[in-house]
């Protein structure tokens, strides 16, 4: 102490009259005053007596800071004395410390012993009980102790209630006439402080008659104190002061109107945001007006989707802004911003629906380009946001972080509990994965599609759901500006081209906008509106371009031409055969290219098919790139995602799973290659592409339709001499003259025919235009044209073709030949094998070309076939009688021009009926009626022979 120390003290000079002497006593006197210091001061120094003059002002200074000179002195006196104290106050516990543990151990050991001694003591005084009674008496005793304690805490635990309720009422008597008082003064937190214990409390009175008015009481004075703060808080959110935000939301909290406080916040935030959405003046949105102030122009007009553009530029750069401050003034900042977010898409006006669809009436078919702009600016605004929210959660998470290990000097057992009472903005839901960068990331703060998303994409639902129908309308606005006019033959080559390379560029654009639009999910209506141009533009073009007198089996005979001495062909007949092969070459063009756009479709497809079948296994694990998994499930779950949809998608995989191997496969798609200047070596070479089936089948048959179409013009334009010759065959005389009888009374009784049984002129002609053809197609023996699509010329089989490639007979067709040796047998197209592996080794199908002479032959093979079916279909039904030397001569006919046809390897059924029912008598033929009728009903008669006993009047009675 003090006293105890041998010097002299400083305080030893100090008068008499200074109060507070001792150090201990000024530690005492500083120590009563707490932290109001200067009032210490004052009140110390007051008590001196200074000099002062007659009218009571003090004016010898001197004397002041002498007292104050002192009492700095004694002040730092007592604290050296006050440090000596404390130190040997902890060398005295650092000595003692040791034996603390000694001690209590001691104490311990003495209280056991105690203890023991206490019990045996006990037992000696107490007599030995009988044992079953002692038994029976301690455990009475041990249940009576129990329900004692059990009843003294049932009326502890009521009596405390019972006062909580005594003061909570003794509270509300006064909570009005408090919180009145605390907002006079301004006093916000603590008027939210008590406001809050009150609302805690109101649950006591819920079966109460005084509930209601209770209740009624807190949100008056709930709106009282929200009404209080309004302003001040609109203030402070102008202004961005953090802090009052931050403190203003705690208080909004604590009174349960943390609703009212985002709404605050939020209505001020996005005011510019909402006014540059309603003082826009749209030219493609039917229906607003804009109002402006007297003396002022009107905003200038502008597209909706410059409008949306700059909406969303505007609005990312303030939720870059925003974020930063909502992890600063919420808890929960990811949600937060997520709702800030919906509220301002849902607070606009008109709506963005109602925009969006005033667009779509506004530019009509036309709308889907601009809607794809529209709902782009609205995926990336939504990717950046996505970014943000992920962004805040992360930094949410690592205050969180840090404030736990702030209070790392509890217990483990304090800790474990803290650890789970974490912040909202950590729990992000059921399943979420620790990691945020996972599959589940922060994008998602409310666990699937936020309500955020769907505020921004639900308006395009029903534009996705008709991707179909508006591409459709698309394509035909489009179809119709090339589709104009009306071209020649002459031009139809040139128009084909160009109408076709826009619709494969409008394909190209097609496939952009499905997956822009839809990401793969409208692949449907992608095909169906491909297959609709395609077949569209095909058919217009048929009906403008092929069409003209060789549309139809000419009927009249024309004049020779220069360029062919021998034939009936004409100049005309020449250029229009010459404009119809590049025709064909054009259709070869656009079957090439359409097989080129519909691998690149099939590849998109497929790659779609892939992420659509992964979500089988994972549903929540689709990720499209370029947009957000809330916009994906959306999709998924659209009327687009339907069963004919994962059908179609399905087919796709297992095609390209099982190869689409095909034995006559080639890359043409057919089950032949047409001829090209390629040799044949290259396009024969091992590991040529197989067969596949399009995606784009319609465009394919109509493609093939108009070859068709093309290829029986062409045909026409080669037998219209030969149809023009055999247009009056059938009213010639000598159908019904008969040979002239001898005169009664001749020396010789015999019959001279009147005409020749040679073969008439007619025939002659037709059959020589027939061997002049060869010398045709030698002139065009190297042109690709003709031998594109040679399977779908007329009365052309397909299995003709394949035995006449293959250099097989019809028994060798019919029963193929088995190798002795299993393992070097030939696959067909269609086998396959028990064993997985058993492709393996097998080089894949070689594309087969035909040979110039090959196709020749075939064209030859179909023109005579068409012109013996349009003579017996046509030209031989339209003979009205038939005598029997008209027969003969017909059967003379015939069997003139079977051999020829014979001759060209070309044989037709219908025409050796004709040549045998012509060349039989009637008696023969009669009797061949007669057999036919008994047989079965007349109806069933072969229409030959109905034909020919008309015209001969067979008759069966």
């Amino acid at each position: 102490m003090l006293s105890d120390v041998n010097v002299a003290s400083p305080l030893a000079g100090i008068p008499p009259s200074l109060p507070l002497a001792s150090s201990s006593d000024l530690a005492a006197s500083l120590d009563s005053y707490g932290e109001d210091i200067a009032g210490w001061i004052n009140d110390l120094l007051d008590t001196q007596v200074l000099p002062k003059t007659a009218d009571g002002a003090a004016v010898d200074l001197t004397a002041l800071d002498k007292h104050v000179q002192l009492l700095a002195t004694r002040l730092d006196v007592a604290s050296q004395d006050t440090s000596s104290q404390l130190e040997q106050s902890i060398d005295d516990i650092s000595r003692t410390i040791p034996r603390l543990t000694y001690d209590l151990q001691f104490m311990r050991e003495s209280a056991l012993s105690l203890q023991e001694a206490l019990q045996n003591i006990e037992k000696s005084r107490l007599p030995p009980p009988d044992p079953p009674a002692s038994q029976d008496t301690d455990k009475m005793s041990t249940k009576q102790v129990l329900d004692r304690l059990n009843y003294l805490d049932t009326v502890k635990n009521s009596l405390e209630k019972t006062y909580s309720v005594l003061r909570e009422a003794e509270a509300w008597s006064s909570l009005d006439s408090e919180i009145t008082a605390l907002l006079a003064s301004q006093s916000y937190a603590p008027a939210a402080s008590r406001l809050s214990e009150a609302a805690r409390s109101l649950a006591l009175f819920s079966n109460t008659p005084e509930y209601e008015s209770r209740r009624a009481l807190m949100i008056s004075l709930q709106n009282q104190l929200e009404a209080a703060l309004s302003s001040a808080l609109v203030a402070a959110i102008n202004k961005r002061d953090v802090t009052a935000c931050k403190g203003y939301h705690d208080i909004f909290t604590d009174i349960q109107r943390e609703v009212e406080f985002r709404n605050y916040y939020f209505g001020n935030r996005r005011k510019g945001l909402i006014d540059l959405w309603l003082s826009a003046n749209l030219e493609d949105c039917e229906g607003e007006e804009v109002g402006s102030a007297e003396g002022e122009e009107p905003p200038k007009k502008q597209p909706f989707n410059t409008l949306l553009k700059q909406f969303f530029a505007d609005f990312n750069t303030l939720m870059a802004e925003e974020q930063s401050y909502t992890v600063s003034i919420f808890p929960d900042p990811q949600q937060t911003l997520s709702a800030f977010v919906q509220s301002s898409i849902d607070a606009l006006n008109p709506s963005f629906p109602q925009r969006l669809s005033s667009m779509s009436e506004h530019y009509g078919a036309l709308a889907l380009p601009y809607l794809i702009q529209a709902f782009k600016s609205t995926e990336e605004f939504a990717v950046s946001t996505s970014k943000i929210l992920e962004n805040a959660a992360y930094s949410a998470r690592t205050a969180t972080a840090t404030d736990d290990k702030s209070h790392t000097s509890g217990t483990k057992s304090l800790s474990r509990r803290a650890s789970r009472r974490i912040s909202l903005s950590r729990r992000l839901g059921p399943a979420r994965s620790g990691s945020i960068s996972g599959p589940q990331g922060l994008g998602d703060p409310i666990g699937g599609t936020g309500a955020w998303e769907q505020a921004l994409f639900e308006p395009f639902m029903d534009f996705q759901s008709e991707y179909g129908a508006l591409e459709k309308r698309l394509l035909d606005e489009g179809l119709k500006k090339i589709t104009t006019g009306t071209p020649t033959l002459a031009d139809g080559a040139k128009v084909l081209r160009e109408r076709s390379a826009a619709v494969f560029d409008m394909a190209e654009e097609t496939l952009d906008r499905c997956f822009s639009l839809t990401h793969g999910y409208g692949a449907l209506g992608l095909v169906q509106a491909l297959d609709y141009a395609f077949s569209e533009m095909l058919q217009k073009s048929k009906t403008q371009i092929l069409s003209g007198k060789y549309a139809i089996v000419a009927s009249a005979p024309q004049p020779p031409s220069k360029d062919y001495q021998d034939t009936d062909y004409t100049q005309e007949d020449w250029d229009a055969f010459q404009h119809s092969l590049h025709i064909l070459e054009t259709c070869r063009a656009m079957s090439d290219r359409l097989k080129a756009v519909d691998s690149k479709i099939k590849a998109s497809l497929l790659q779609f098919a892939g992420l659509v079948q992964l979500t089988r296994i994972d549903p929540t694990g689709l990720f499209i790139h370029g947009t957000t998994k809330g916009e994906v499930q959306l999709l998924s779950q659209s009327t687009l995602n339907s069963a004919e949809l994962h059908t179609f998608l399905e087919g796709l995989i297992q095609e390209s799973q099982q190869g689409g191997l095909s034995a006559l496969g080639s890359s043409a798609g057919s089950f032949l290659a047409p001829p090209s200047s390629t040799p044949q070596s290259e396009a024969t070479t091992p590991g040529a592409q197989v067969a596949t089936q399009p995606v784009l089948k319609g465009a394919q048959s109509a493609i093939s339709t108009f070859t068709k179409a093309t290829q029986l013009y062409v045909q026409n334009i080669i037998l219209s001499p030969l149809h023009a010759q055999l247009a009056s065959y059938a009213s010639l005389s000598w159908t019904s003259q008969q040979r002239s009888k001898p005169k009664a009374g001749a020396a010789y009784d015999m019959s001279i025919p009147t005409f020749s049984l040679s073969p008439t002129p007619t025939i002659q002609r037709v059959a020589e235009g027939l061997l002049n053809l060869p010398r045709m197609f030698e002139l065009h023996a190297d042109d690709d044209a003709l031998g594109f699509s040679i399977e779908t010329l007329p009365f052309i089989s397909t299995e003709s073709l394949r035995k006449a490639l293959l250099g097989m007979s019809d028994e060798e067709t019919a029963q193929p030949e088995i190798s002795p040796r299993p393992e070097r047998r030939r696959l067909s197209s269609g086998s396959t094998s028990s064993n997985p592996k058993a492709h393996i080794n097998i080089p894949p199908p070689q594309p087969l070309v035909l040979t110039p002479e090959m196709v020749s032959s075939t064209w030859l093979s179909s023109l005579a076939l068409s012109l013996l079916s349009h003579l017996t279909s046509n030209i031989l039904p339209s003979i009205r009688t038939l005598s029997q030397d008209g027969a003969a001569q017909l059967g003379s006919d015939l069997s003139y021009l079977s051999n020829i046809v014979r001759a060209m390897n070309v044989e037709w059924e219908d025409l050796e009926k004709w040549k045998e029912l012509a060349e039989m008598s009637d008696e023969e033929g009669t009797k061949k009626l007669k057999d036919a009728t008994s047989g079965g009903n007349g109806d069933e008669l072969d229409a030959v022979l109905k034909l020919v006993s008309r015209m001969r009047a067979w008759r069966t009675d």
